[in-house]
């Protein structure tokens, strides 16, 4: 257990940097918005490159939240169903939903990596500002692979299986038990 607990670990750890890493992009945004707004109330003109600027920063807040709504089970859930499902099809639809998270994540990785690379587009945010198409590409692969890491957490990801918890937990210590002589 040691391992999966330094994992679980991990992935809170890479939660908060994605959390503080949301925020830092929502703040350059917000700060690129304020700097274009300052100027055109005191020039009467506008500078031409913040829109372009601020919204290079919309692929890693977007995708990084998604993250984060994972890993705090706030992503869409069909709590209904669940809860009308018999206790082992509860179980055979959480690891479902597990199973088909983690290949939404490794689909991110593997196409998000080859993404990445093959990116040669250069933004020009303005004449002097160009922002090479990598620094947001790179978010694709970032994001399949905190899902990936986010697994660890198990049935705590799925937060409307989380009144179903002891159903599953139960369910998980029958069948250890029975393995057991």
């Amino acid at each position: 257990m040691g391992l999966l607990h330094s994992l679980r670990r991990l992935s809170d750890a890479v939660n908060q940097l994605a959390i503080l890493v949301c925020i830092a992009c929502v703040l350059a945004m917000l700060g690129i918005s304020f700097t274009a707004f300052v100027y055109k109330l005191f020039t009467g003109s506008t500078l031409s490159w913040t829109y372009s600027l601020a919204r290079l920063f919309l692929p890693w807040i977007g995708f990084l939240s998604m993250t984060i709504s994972l890993r705090y089970g706030e992503h869409v859930a069909m709590t209904l169903l669940v809860r009308s499902l018999p206790r082992l099809l509860t179980l055979v639809a959480a690891v479902f939903c597990l199973v088909a998270i983690g290949v939404f994540g490794a689909l991110l990785l593997w196409y998000g990596w080859d993404y990445f690379q093959g990116t040669r587009q250069v933004y020009m945010v303005s004449d002097q500002i160009r922002v090479h198409g990598k620094f947001t590409a790179i978010v694709v692969p970032v994001s399949g692979a905190i899902i990936l890491l986010h697994l660890v957490q198990g049935f705590a990801l799925l937060e409307h299986f989380l009144d179903e918890r002891d159903v599953i937990d139960e369910l998980i210590e029958t069948a250890e038990s029975e393995e057991r002589p």
